[in-house]
């Protein structure tokens, strides 16, 4: 059967997950009545709630008689580890871009990597449905983005179709039938070209792993295209390291291809197929899977390096062992090494001591994804506030830098660039209307200024401004930048929060806690009105006394406390603050619990 291998790769929310759920819908993948899921390959509980795509996945369709594998790829640069692999196994791209906004940041970071590995795209440009879309200027914005990412002049000259992957229709012209698909399908078979692989089938095996997962009943799977030769169950194959070094001899117990949304077990997988491989015990993503008589690798694409570092330490609070299930540094450096091995783009080194583990990658939704998965797991942990990552060169210190696109309404501007430029450290690149009373502004704006920052941005466009963000360079050390400007309320007491106590304290700042919440000494239940840290009593009863008049018991009526995320926890605390993280709560701490201790560090930092 004919094959061909082509990546959906497109901006966060710009509808290629929609697109691929009608692409399955109308190649027959699942029946009419069959009950299936909105947004079908979003299967991650996590990428459910946030709606955004954090795992590549493969699916395949059957169209006039040729095989397409299909693989849905991240859009966030924080999981760009997932899609420079990917590409590795497809032969073509389809560039999904919503016509109303354009190209954004993060499709620009998945098509440079697209184009470098000589991909030719096909542009859709979805949403054409909406009242705002202005297709033709988003066509032509994709193509003064492929010139200056360095296109050549047969990338440039791509073919687009105009769609709606919520109505399932893509046609050649704006003004076409809007019947099917079947205008896109046609596309890919036309454009997109067979495996070259599929000529090396007489050849020895060898396949690059690319994506590392376990199956409960078949155990470690690894997922890749073959580039040469055959495969079947019971093949003996070797396990080769990047740098050439033997791994491991197994036998293949499974081959497992994407047919519709099932992986199902076939008997052989050929040069230029996708196929899912079980029976190793050590090969990981990146390794060469080939037939015995091989001694030499296939070539791995690197990996953009790290840019901020984590500290993962024990919850050793008082409230310890009371919601989670997983609390020792061994049971957490299992599953950080766990992860490390499955994601390329994360690196997980020892501290001394052992109690903690720094924890290097791309960003602060990535590390939130994986605290969150750790805490439904059952895992109790505490978080230190991220670090960026330096680099030195020719002796001199560089910094990460990132590439910030905003659309914000008019009247926000002057905060947005005055934030950006003047206390964060950013050089303003480009600002210019962008429709309806809105405007866009692109800055160049070091990662350490970042953090912490999507939270106050929300607040200062009152929640109207769309921010996104994506890695640039390295640049020369900019300087110091203020943090956190306001001190915090720390707890004094360990106990149940009083109302009355907590109704007392609101003068003195924003509560972070509610009545009856335990709190302990050390704990942090609120942020401060001035700079200072404040020590505070939040279990300080009413003192009762016999007398009753009608006026002096009237209720405590409390503000509602700030409920704070898991990154916007992370990005405000101190260096000289953690997160404490359980399966069913998020609390703010001092590093030192004792407040004597807590000066000496102070003195000594001074």
């Amino acid at each position: 059967m004919d094959i061909r291998n082509i990546a959906i790769i497109a901006h966060v929310d710009h509808g290629k997950t929609t697109l691929v759920d009608q692409l399955l819908r109308q190649s027959g993948a699942f029946r009419d009545n069959q009950a299936v899921a909105e947004r079908v390959l979003d299967s991650n509980d996590i990428e459910r709630e946030r709606g955004i795509t954090i795992l590549a996945k493969c699916t395949s369709v059957e169209w006039k008689g040729t095989r397409i594998n299909i693989v849905d790829t991240p859009g966030h640069a924080d999981f760009g580890g997932e899609v420079e692999r990917i590409l590795n196994m497809v032969d073509g791209v389809c560039l999904l871009v919503d016509a109303a906004e354009g190209p954004m940041p993060q499709t620009k970071f998945v098509t440079a990597k697209a184009l470098g590995l000589g991909l030719r795209p096909i542009v859709v440009l979805n949403k054409v449905d909406k009242p705002e879309a202005d297709p033709d200027a988003a066509l032509d914005a994709c193509f003064d983005l492929f010139a200056a990412l360095g296109a050549s002049d047969e990338q440039l000259d791509f073919p687009h179709l105009y769609a709606s992957g919520r109505a399932g229709w893509a046609d050649a012209e704006p003004n076409g039938p809007r019947k099917d698909l079947s205008a896109l399908f046609d596309l890919i078979l036309r454009h997109v070209p067979p495996p070259r692989q599929a000529a090396n089938r007489d050849q020895p095996f060898r396949m690059l792993a690319t994506t590392l997962s376990s199956d409960p009943f078949i155990g470690r799977i690894l997922t890749g295209r073959i580039e040469s030769g055959t495969v079947r169950a019971g093949d003996i194959v070797k396990a080769l390291s990047r740098d050439g070094e033997r791994l491991e001899q197994f036998r293949v117990s499974k081959v497992l291809a994407f047919r519709g949304l099932t992986q199902t077990a076939i008997e052989m997988g050929e040069a230029g197929d996708i196929v899912t491989i079980a029976g190793m015990s050590k090969a990981t993503v990146a390794d060469t899977l080939c037939a015995p008589e091989i001694d030499i690798p296939l070539p791995a694409q690197p990996i953009d390096p790290p840019t901020i570092s984590v500290t993962f330490g024990i919850n050793d609070s008082p409230l310890a062992g009371r919601e989670g299930k997983k609390l020792q540094s061994r049971v957490i450096r299992e599953r950080l090494m766990k992860e490390a091995e499955s994601n390329v783009a994360i690196k997980v080194t020892d501290t001394p001591g052992g109690e903690a583990f720094e924890v290097h990658g791309r960003g602060e939704l990535q590390m939130g994804v994986l605290i969150e998965n750790m805490r439904r797991e059952g895992f109790e942990l505490s978080i230190s506030r991220p670090r960026v990552l330096f680099r030195e060169e020719n002796g001199q210190r560089l910094e990460p830098v990132e590439e910030v696109t905003i659309d914000v309404d008019d009247e926000f501007t002057g905060v947005v660039v005055e934030k950006l430029t003047g206390q964060r450290k950013g050089e303003l690149v480009e600002m210019r209307p962008s429709g309806a009373g809105k405007t866009r502004i692109v800055a160049h704006v070091p990662s350490r200024g970042l953090i912490g920052y999507q939270g106050e941005f929300l607040t200062d466009t009152r929640g109207t401004g769309v921010l996104n963000r994506l890695f640039h360079g390295w640049t020369p050390y900019k300087g110091e930048i203020q943090g956190r400007r306001q001190g915090v309320l720390v707890s004094m007491e360990n106990g149940a929060a009083v109302a009355y106590a907590l109704w007392n304290l609101e003068e003195r700042g924003r509560l972070f806690i509610n009545p009856q919440d335990p709190v302990y000494e050390g704990m942090i239940i609120g942020e401060h009105s001035r700079d200072n840290d404040l020590e505070v009593n939040p279990l300080k009863g009413k003192k009762l006394t016999n007398i009753r008049a009608a006026g002096n018991d009237e209720n405590v009526k409390l503000t509602p406390p700030v409920q704070m995320t898991l990154e916007q926890a992370i990005a405000y605390i101190q260096d000289d603050e953690l997160v404490e993280v359980t399966p069913s709560a998020i609390r703010l701490r001092k590093r030192h619990l004792d407040p004597h201790e807590r000066k000496r560090q102070a003195r000594a930092a001074g």
